[in-house]
């Protein structure tokens, strides 16, 4: 842990995909703040709950869900909201990388991939500021792969655009209610799924490359931001994408 953010202490955090990759590490990062932190998966993570339990002398808390079905996201944060005192930090961090070529989607993937990477990220939030009574902080995780304009991925770059524009609408239509909205564009992070399903060794030595900093990005690597994001060292910054990529957007 490389910084304290003295506010976060106490506060209660709510993130989809909190079980594995990115998300685990987020789990981590606000544990170890002393936040209240629950979140949600589609697979078990009962493994993982007891080992922060065992590291951070609390439990998160789990609840089996899978976030395109909004009845159950919403059902899934209000039980958050009533365990934990209310809602002051969303992270919306869930998706799915699905590879396609463009000439092959059908209407069924798409809808699919827009349900997963956009929809649920939309009515998360909406939900999220019905529980913010005294405002709070929003962090959608979006990614680097809009910017670049990444082919083979059209459905998920289209969601990561769209995040990002609902994410500065989102921030104006509530900054009145104290409500700060932000996204995270990430880089590509080496997570146990990119290194099982994508990266290659050639593939990775390309994109290492293309960064400034010559190092591959892991999911701690993700943490700093997201806390600074939520905590009241942001507290005048709304409606902004933050890249965390090594350079690579910038320079690349």
């Amino acid at each position: 842990m490389t910084a304290t953010f003295h506010d976060l202490a106490g506060k209660s955090v709510f993130i989809t995909g909190g079980g594995n990759g990115i998300g685990a590490a987020l789990t981590k990062g606000f544990l170890a703040q002393g936040a209240k932190v629950a979140f949600v998966g589609r697979s078990d993570a009962s493994g993982f709950v007891a080992a922060m339990a065992a590291e951070y002398g609390v439990a998160p808390l789990f609840i089996r869900c899978d976030i395109t079905d909004t009845a159950a996201l919403e059902t899934a944060m209000d039980q958050a909201a009533e365990t934990h005192g209310g809602l002051h930090v969303l992270v919306n961090n869930a998706a799915n990388d699905m590879r396609y070529d463009a000439m092959e989607i059908t209407p069924e993937i798409w809808d699919a991939q827009q349900a997963v990477n956009f929809k649920a990220y939309f009515f998360a939030c909406r939900k999220a500021a019905a529980l913010m009574a005294d405002g709070g902080a929003i962090i959608n995780y979006s990614s680097i792969t809009y910017l670049m304009g990444a082919a083979g991925m059209v459905p998920y770059v289209s969601a990561n655009a769209g995040i990002a524009g609902m994410t500065s609408a989102l921030a104006r239509e509530w900054g009145p209610k104290g409500i700060r909205v932000n996204a995270i564009a990430p880089g590509w992070v080496f997570t146990e799924k990119q290194e099982t399903k994508w990266a290659t060794p050639e593939s990775k030595a390309a994109f290492l490359e293309k960064q400034c900093l010559k190092r591959f990005m892991t999911p701690d690597d993700m943490v700093g931001g997201t806390l600074f994001l939520a905590s009241g060292s942001a507290a005048m910054m709304t409606g902004q994408t933050m890249v965390i990529d090594a350079g690579v957007t910038r320079t690349g």
